[in-house]
Protein backbone atom coordinates (compact mmCIF):
# COMPACT_ATOMS: atom_id res chain seq x y z
CA UNK A 1 0.00 0.00 0.00
CA UNK A 2 0.93 3.65 -0.65
CA UNK A 3 2.22 5.14 2.16
CA UNK A 4 3.41 8.87 3.42
CA UNK A 5 5.92 9.16 5.84
CA UNK A 6 5.46 10.92 9.16
CA UNK A 7 8.37 11.73 10.91
CA UNK A 8 9.47 8.30 10.06
CA UNK A 9 6.02 6.77 10.29
CA UNK A 10 4.48 5.30 7.54
CA UNK A 11 1.03 6.01 7.40
CA UNK A 12 -1.35 4.67 4.59
CA UNK A 13 -2.27 6.80 2.27
CA UNK A 14 -6.09 6.29 1.98
CA UNK A 15 -9.50 8.04 2.05
CA UNK A 16 -11.88 6.90 4.57
CA UNK A 17 -13.73 4.76 1.82
CA UNK A 18 -10.85 3.43 0.97
CA UNK A 19 -9.66 2.39 4.70
CA UNK A 20 -13.45 0.87 4.99
CA UNK A 21 -13.01 -1.37 1.88
CA UNK A 22 -9.29 -2.45 3.14
CA UNK A 23 -11.08 -3.58 6.20
CA UNK A 24 -13.73 -5.77 3.87
CA UNK A 25 -11.11 -7.02 2.04
CA UNK A 26 -8.96 -7.95 5.14
CA UNK A 27 -11.64 -10.07 6.34
CA UNK A 28 -12.16 -11.94 3.38
CA UNK A 29 -7.97 -13.37 3.33
CA UNK A 30 -6.20 -15.38 5.63
CA UNK A 31 -4.36 -14.38 8.68
CA UNK A 32 -4.75 -11.18 11.04
CA UNK A 33 -4.09 -7.50 9.78
CA UNK A 34 -3.06 -4.81 12.24
CA UNK A 35 -4.68 -1.42 11.88
CA UNK A 36 -2.93 1.46 14.04
CA UNK A 37 -4.62 4.59 14.31
CA UNK A 38 -1.80 7.19 14.64
CA UNK A 39 -2.51 10.79 15.92
CA UNK A 40 0.72 13.27 16.31
CA UNK A 41 1.19 11.76 19.96
CA UNK A 42 1.34 8.65 18.69
CA UNK A 43 3.77 9.46 15.93
CA UNK A 44 6.23 11.46 18.71
CA UNK A 45 5.96 7.92 20.73
CA UNK A 46 7.06 6.02 17.72
CA UNK A 47 10.05 8.90 16.71
CA UNK A 48 11.59 8.50 20.24
CA UNK A 49 10.73 4.19 20.71
CA UNK A 50 12.25 2.51 17.85
CA UNK A 51 10.92 -0.96 19.27
CA UNK A 52 7.50 0.52 18.51
CA UNK A 53 7.97 2.42 15.20
CA UNK A 54 8.82 -1.19 13.96
CA UNK A 55 5.57 -2.56 15.11
CA UNK A 56 3.82 0.02 13.34
CA UNK A 57 5.79 -0.68 10.05
CA UNK A 58 4.19 -3.93 10.32
CA UNK A 59 0.90 -3.08 10.44
CA UNK A 60 -1.25 -3.57 7.45
CA UNK A 61 -3.00 -0.27 7.32
CA UNK A 62 -2.51 2.84 9.65
CA UNK A 63 -4.82 5.56 9.11
CA UNK A 64 -4.22 9.03 10.18
CA UNK A 65 -6.12 9.19 13.16
CA UNK A 66 -5.36 13.16 14.14
CA UNK A 67 -6.23 16.14 11.96
CA UNK A 68 -2.38 17.47 12.73
CA UNK A 69 -0.96 13.70 10.98
CA UNK A 70 -3.02 14.98 8.07
CA UNK A 71 -1.41 18.76 8.35
CA UNK A 72 2.02 17.55 8.74
CA UNK A 73 1.63 15.93 5.27
CA UNK A 74 1.14 18.95 3.82
CA UNK A 75 4.06 20.82 5.13
CA UNK A 76 6.07 18.01 3.16
CA UNK A 77 7.34 17.75 -0.23
CA UNK A 78 5.72 15.15 -1.96
CA UNK A 79 2.24 13.28 -1.70
CA UNK A 80 -0.16 14.73 1.15
CA UNK A 81 -2.93 12.71 2.77
CA UNK A 82 -6.11 13.19 1.66
CA UNK A 83 -7.48 13.42 4.14
CA UNK A 84 -8.23 12.58 8.27
CA UNK A 85 -9.32 9.09 8.97
CA UNK A 86 -10.55 8.62 12.58
CA UNK A 87 -10.43 5.84 14.20
CA UNK A 88 -13.62 5.80 15.78
CA UNK A 89 -15.06 6.65 12.83
CA UNK A 90 -13.49 4.01 10.60
CA UNK A 91 -14.30 1.54 13.32
CA UNK A 92 -18.44 2.93 13.01
CA UNK A 93 -18.50 2.38 9.30
CA UNK A 94 -17.08 -1.03 9.79
CA UNK A 95 -20.27 -1.76 12.27
CA UNK A 96 -22.59 -0.11 9.41
CA UNK A 97 -21.61 -3.46 7.31
CA UNK A 98 -21.38 -5.98 10.59
CA UNK A 99 -24.70 -7.72 9.88
CA UNK A 100 -24.37 -7.68 6.02
CA UNK A 101 -21.01 -8.78 6.04
CA UNK A 102 -20.59 -11.30 9.05
CA UNK A 103 -18.46 -9.33 11.49
CA UNK A 104 -17.78 -10.79 14.74
CA UNK A 105 -16.62 -7.71 17.24
CA UNK A 106 -14.93 -8.65 20.29
CA UNK A 107 -14.01 -5.55 23.01
CA UNK A 108 -10.74 -5.84 25.00
CA UNK A 109 -9.85 -2.82 27.30
CA UNK A 110 -10.49 0.43 28.84
CA UNK A 111 -11.61 0.38 32.51
CA UNK A 112 -13.78 -2.41 34.07
CA UNK A 113 -17.41 -2.27 32.84
CA UNK A 114 -17.13 0.25 29.70
CA UNK A 115 -16.41 -2.71 27.08
CA UNK A 116 -19.47 -4.00 28.33
CA UNK A 117 -21.48 -0.65 28.29
CA UNK A 118 -20.27 0.23 24.28
CA UNK A 119 -21.29 -3.08 23.60
CA UNK A 120 -25.04 -2.31 24.22
CA UNK A 121 -24.54 0.84 23.19
CA UNK A 122 -23.80 -0.61 20.21
CA UNK A 123 -26.43 -3.35 19.76
CA UNK A 124 -28.65 -0.71 19.89
CA UNK A 125 -27.38 1.69 17.16
CA UNK A 126 -26.52 -1.29 15.21
CA UNK A 127 -29.63 -3.80 15.61
CA UNK A 128 -28.59 -7.35 14.94
CA UNK A 129 -24.56 -6.63 15.27
CA UNK A 130 -22.72 -9.64 16.44
CA UNK A 131 -20.52 -8.41 19.24
CA UNK A 132 -19.18 -12.03 20.98
CA UNK A 133 -17.06 -10.68 23.92
CA UNK A 134 -15.62 -8.22 25.63
CA UNK A 135 -13.03 -7.98 28.77
CA UNK A 136 -11.41 -4.91 30.38
CA UNK A 137 -8.06 -3.74 29.96
CA UNK A 138 -6.72 -4.53 33.47
CA UNK A 139 -4.42 -7.62 33.78
CA UNK A 140 -1.63 -9.37 34.61
CA UNK A 141 1.12 -11.22 32.40
CA UNK A 142 -0.48 -14.30 33.55
CA UNK A 143 -3.93 -13.53 32.37
CA UNK A 144 -3.07 -13.51 29.09
CA UNK A 145 -3.59 -17.22 27.91
CA UNK A 146 -6.85 -16.66 29.48
CA UNK A 147 -7.82 -13.92 27.63
CA UNK A 148 -6.60 -15.33 24.43
CA UNK A 149 -8.49 -18.74 24.90
CA UNK A 150 -12.06 -16.24 25.29
CA UNK A 151 -11.11 -14.59 22.18
CA UNK A 152 -10.71 -17.05 20.71
CA UNK A 153 -13.60 -19.73 21.93
CA UNK A 154 -16.23 -16.61 21.01
CA UNK A 155 -15.33 -17.00 17.37
CA UNK A 156 -14.58 -13.03 16.54
CA UNK A 157 -12.98 -11.94 13.70
CA UNK A 158 -12.66 -7.91 13.87
CA UNK A 159 -10.46 -7.69 17.53
CA UNK A 160 -10.58 -3.94 18.72
CA UNK A 161 -7.86 -3.27 21.26
CA UNK A 162 -8.47 -0.43 23.74
CA UNK A 163 -5.28 -0.17 25.67
CA UNK A 164 -3.79 2.45 24.88
CA UNK A 165 -0.36 2.94 22.70
CA UNK A 166 1.92 1.58 22.43
CA UNK A 167 0.64 -1.10 24.36
CA UNK A 168 -2.42 -1.87 22.20
CA UNK A 169 0.20 -1.96 19.42
CA UNK A 170 2.80 -4.22 20.76
CA UNK A 171 0.21 -6.92 22.31
CA UNK A 172 -1.32 -6.99 18.80
CA UNK A 173 1.72 -7.71 17.25
CA UNK A 174 3.24 -10.27 20.21
CA UNK A 175 -0.40 -12.04 20.33
CA UNK A 176 -1.59 -11.81 16.77
CA UNK A 177 -0.31 -15.69 16.47
CA UNK A 178 -2.25 -16.68 18.60
CA UNK A 179 -5.36 -15.52 17.56
CA UNK A 180 -6.52 -18.00 14.40
CA UNK A 181 -9.74 -16.53 13.65
CA UNK A 182 -9.06 -12.69 14.72
CA UNK A 183 -9.27 -11.22 10.58
CA UNK A 184 -8.88 -8.03 11.72
CA UNK A 185 -7.25 -6.11 14.89
CA UNK A 186 -8.14 -2.41 15.40
CA UNK A 187 -5.56 -0.53 18.22
CA UNK A 188 -8.67 2.22 19.17
CA UNK A 189 -7.12 3.84 22.08
CA UNK A 190 -10.14 5.47 23.71
CA UNK A 191 -12.60 4.72 21.46
CA UNK A 192 -14.64 2.03 23.92
CA UNK A 193 -15.50 4.92 26.19
CA UNK A 194 -16.65 6.95 23.08
CA UNK A 195 -18.82 3.98 22.29
CA UNK A 196 -19.81 3.65 26.18
CA UNK A 197 -21.04 7.39 26.10
CA UNK A 198 -18.73 7.77 28.62
CA UNK A 199 -16.90 10.51 26.23
CA UNK A 200 -18.57 13.11 24.21
CA UNK A 201 -17.49 13.32 20.71
CA UNK A 202 -17.05 16.88 19.70
CA UNK A 203 -20.06 17.85 17.75
CA UNK A 204 -19.68 17.42 13.48
CA UNK A 205 -18.83 21.33 13.20
CA UNK A 206 -15.33 20.75 15.12
CA UNK A 207 -15.05 17.54 13.44
CA UNK A 208 -15.09 18.96 9.81
CA UNK A 209 -12.63 21.62 10.60
CA UNK A 210 -10.37 19.68 12.39
CA UNK A 211 -11.00 21.31 15.69
CA UNK A 212 -12.38 17.85 17.78
CA UNK A 213 -9.12 18.01 19.43
CA UNK A 214 -10.02 21.32 21.11
CA UNK A 215 -13.39 20.26 21.76
CA UNK A 216 -11.60 17.42 23.74
CA UNK A 217 -9.68 20.35 25.67
CA UNK A 218 -12.69 21.80 26.60
CA UNK A 219 -14.45 19.51 27.87
CA UNK A 220 -10.77 17.66 29.74
CA UNK A 221 -8.72 20.51 30.69
CA UNK A 222 -6.38 17.74 32.21
CA UNK A 223 -5.66 16.93 28.66
CA UNK A 224 -3.39 19.96 28.55
CA UNK A 225 -0.37 18.88 29.41
CA UNK A 226 -1.23 15.80 26.78
CA UNK A 227 -2.12 18.55 24.28
CA UNK A 228 1.25 20.35 24.12
CA UNK A 229 2.87 17.53 22.22
CA UNK A 230 0.85 19.03 18.82
CA UNK A 231 3.00 22.34 18.62
CA UNK A 232 6.72 20.30 19.37
CA UNK A 233 5.38 17.90 16.62
CA UNK A 234 4.62 20.17 13.69
CA UNK A 235 8.12 21.69 14.66
CA UNK A 236 9.58 18.39 14.70
CA UNK A 237 8.34 17.84 10.98
CA UNK A 238 9.14 21.35 9.97
CA UNK A 239 12.74 20.44 11.24
CA UNK A 240 12.55 17.06 9.98
CA UNK A 241 11.66 18.41 6.07
CA UNK A 242 14.52 20.44 6.54
CA UNK A 243 16.88 17.51 7.33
Amino acid sequence: MNTIEILGVPVSNITMDGAVEKVSEFMKSDGLHPVYTPNPEIVMLAKGNKAFLEVIKKADLVVPDGIGVVIASKLQKGERLPERVAGYDLVQNTMKRAVKEGYKYYFFGSKPGIAEEAAQKMRETYPGIQIVGTRDGYFKKEDEPAIIEDINASGANILLVALGAPKQEMWIEENKELLPNVRVAIGVGGSLDGMAGRVKRAPLAFQKLGLEWFYRLLQQPTRFKRMLVLPLFLKEVVFYRKS
